[in-house]
């Protein structure tokens, strides 16, 4: 291990578990001789939500790897392991007793993903009586002050317009001045099915073998929180920056051409399909966005992928990822607690272990808990929509989300979960509740088919749940729907149901919730 900067020490240098950036603007400036990293792993983070194990392994191993990694680059260190002796358990006891030890003279830190742990270190050094300095995230396309100066003065926020903005700003899939192809979306492109045959040649997943650091990890998460849900039986994800370089080629090159048009689609046992297994190498911050979106469009403008799969897939990285950070920082600390809709529902308890007679839910599920992923369909339009149709309070869902998925960290989850999927902040970020009856699960997937429940019926012994509890929504929130013209399509099709059928869809619905809700 590098040796201690000589006293006193400059700068304490705060590296968080998603910072995991050998470029960071937390080490401009950095000097050995007077500068040290601290880094810390605290029981708190894997705690304040029930955290599924995937999610807990993944930080776990790419810290320690990126610590390696420091070390190797003669970066003085200071790092706490989980089950090191004097470990608090929290970032902020770790942090208070560096200081005390160390008695460094500033605290310098990268902004943060996470609302939480910023007051946290914020009170901390406050305590102390010590400097933060508080170093922008270049990690991004954009800051939060553009998306702040960009939300300024208009009466409805939309990814769309963000999203041109900063495709126009970067040269992103831009002809000139004018979008490639001649348009700024291809989402009429992407929305296909694999119809009756199912996926066919779907590529193999890209997987990496636990190394040493890895399988210690495991061992220990698995010894620790051993009563926390999901498994660690599967865990292969990317840990180190050469292994999120090795998926992002192997993405590019095998899945990237048929991305766009099936990344709707589900289907029975087909847990990775097209998808990129990307998101969170970058979350982490293995990867960095320009990298993957230079390398996307790489593959439009040498015929490897077709325009829509890549402006599909950019879309998600230049826009929606950035569109969700600037909402998440411009809204908090008030965006937690949002809940428009007035959803006071407990998450069902089925949620953390996949057993239900829903064969849509229980497949999304259960390969959440194995794996710590699920695709944004199987989130938004299975797990998400259920949870919505139901009226679970958000955060409860906000809650499961951040603790079952490997990529899950609070920019980005948060309002994904709450605005998007649950509709919580009555529109901010979209422009609609995305609801549906089973028939459009059916539609994008063979779940049905091995189902006891009939997409078809909305009452009776073999009505969908998301059928019934779709027109039960409707009529719930039926005064605030009709205000908004994307629904208009949907409020003329409940203004169809006889009065009778109305009353047996809002029996069946309350009969159902309670069942399921306690």
């Amino acid at each position: 291990m590098p040796e201690m900067p000589a006293a006193p020490i400059r700068h304490l240098v705060i590296v968080l578990g998603d910072q995991l950036e050998h470029g960071s603007t937390a080490f401009d400036g950095f000097d050995p001789a007077q500068d040290l990293v601290w880094m810390a792993e605290v029981v708190q983070e894997s705690t304040h939500v029930w955290s599924a194990k995937p999610r807990t392994a993944i930080f776990l191993s790419a810290m320690r790897h990126f610590a390696a990694g420091l070390r190797e680059r003669g970066l003085p260190l200071r790092y706490t392991q989980l089950q090191d002796a004097d470990n608090s358990g929290t970032l902020a006891g770790e942090l208070q007793r560096a200081i005390t030890d160390l008695q460094p003279q500033a605290l310098i830190l990268t902004a943060p993903g996470d609302w939480r742990v910023l007051q946290a270190l914020r009170g901390v050094a406050l305590q102390a009586g010590l400097p933060l300095q508080l170093r922008d995230d270049t990690h991004f396309f954009s800051t939060v002050r553009e998306f702040a100066a960009h939300a300024k003065g208009r009466q409805q926020l939309r990814l769309e317009y963000w999203y041109r903005a900063l495709r126009q700003k970067h040269g992103v899939l831009m002809d000139g001045k004018q979008p490639a192809g001649g348009q700024w979306n291809f989402d009429a492109d992407n929305r296909e099915s694999f119809g009756k045959t199912g996926p066919q040649n779907v590529p193999a997943p890209f997987f990496v073998e636990p190394d040493a650091i890895t399988r210690e990890v495991i061992e220990l998460v698995n010894l620790r929180f051993a009563d926390h849900p999901g498994s660690l039986d599967s865990f292969a994800w990317p840990v180190t920056r050469a292994d999120a370089l090795r998926a992002l080629d192997n993405f590019i090159e095998q899945r990237l051409p048929l991305f766009g048009q099936f990344e709707d689609a589900m289907w029975v046992g087909e847990v990775w399909l097209w998808h990129s297994q990307l998101s969170a190498a970058l979350n982490l911050k293995l990867l960095n966005p320009r990298e993957v979106v230079a390398a996307a469009e790489a593959a439009y403008r040498n015929g490897h992928a077709p325009l829509a799969a890549v402006e599909g897939f950019v879309r998600q990285i230049l826009g929606w990822r950035e569109y969700v950070r600037g909402i998440y920082w411009t809204q908090m600390p008030g965006y937690l607690e949002r809940n428009a809709l007035e959803a006071q529902a407990p998450l069902p308890a089925w949620y953390w272990t996949g057993e239900t007679e829903m064969a849509c839910l229980r497949e999304a599920i259960t390969q959440t808990l194995a794996h710590g992923y699920a695709h944004h369909i199987q989130r938004l339009m299975v797990t998400g929509l259920y949870a919505l149709l139901l009226g679970v309070r958000p955060q409860a869902v906000h809650a499961w989300y951040l603790s079952v998925h490997v990529d899950a960290v609070e920019w980005v989850e948060l309002p994904n979960t709450l605005g998007m999927s649950q509709y919580g902040d009555g529109g901010l970020l979209g422009s609609k509740p995305y609801v549906a009856t089973g028939r459009y699960i059916q539609r994008m997937s063979n779940h049905c088919s091995g189902c006891r429940y009939d997409p078809a019926q909305s009452t009776g012994p073999k009505a969908c749940p998301f059928t019934t509890l779709y027109w039960d929504f409707l009529m719930r929130h039926e005064p605030m729907l009709r205000q908004n013209p994307r629904m208009a399509m949907q409020m003329k099709n409940l203004d169809r149901l006889a009065p009778e059928v109305r009353s047996a869809i809002t029996e069946q619905a309350r009969t159902h919730r309670s069942a399921q809700t306690g």
